[in-house]
């Protein structure tokens, strides 16, 4: 079969096929992924076809052999699925952890880096100074100001952690 011959086949038999393979595998897309595979593998051995030979009966069991063999795959790997042990549940973060996230999303992007490398990094003002380019003391005013901010968007609790602890006053 000559290129030309191929062409024509493939332009008359193609929506024969993905109808026919439609109806084998109820999904419409599949049935065209299958067919044009087996188009492929005939382009290559378009020169043994003759039409008098039917081709598109090869062609039909090649897609049909293709969707019966992903169909196999796809079946395969289901049953791995349902058969992996479910793992623990993780517990989702808590509120606090959430509060947090929320007030760092606050702060502006230098203060917010600052006080996480600091306080979840536990590096030092010298570290984060060398890590980000800024001045030592530019750390240490994005620290405390971040403190502060975040201080405002907390509760006492939860800036205390960040914080540490207030001194009590005293009352003169």
């Amino acid at each position: 079969m000559t290129e030309e011959e191929f062409d024509a086949f493939y332009t008359a038999a193609f929506p024969r096929l993905v109808g026919q393979l439609y109806a084998f595998t109820g999904d419409h897309g599949e049935a065209q992924d299958v067919v044009q595979e087996a188009f492929v593998r005939a382009w290559d051995r378009r020169s043994s076809f003759d039409a008098a030979q039917a081709p598109e009966a090869w062609i039909r069991t090649v897609a049909t052999r293709l969707a019966v063999s992903r169909f196999r795959r796809a079946r395969r790997w289901l049953e791995l699925v349902r058969a992996d042990t479910p793992r623990e549940q993780v517990p989702g973060p808590g509120p606090e952890h959430v509060a947090l996230v929320a007030a760092l999303r606050e702060l502006p992007p230098a203060q917010r880096l600052a006080v996480v490398l600091h306080h979840v990094c536990d590096l030092s003002v010298e570290q984060i100074a060398a890590e980000t380019g800024a001045p030592a003391g530019t750390v240490k005013a994005r620290l405390a100001r971040g403190r502060a901010a975040l201080a405002r968007h907390l509760s006492p609790e939860e800036a205390e952690t960040m914080t540490g602890p207030k001194e009590a006053t005293h009352a003169p």
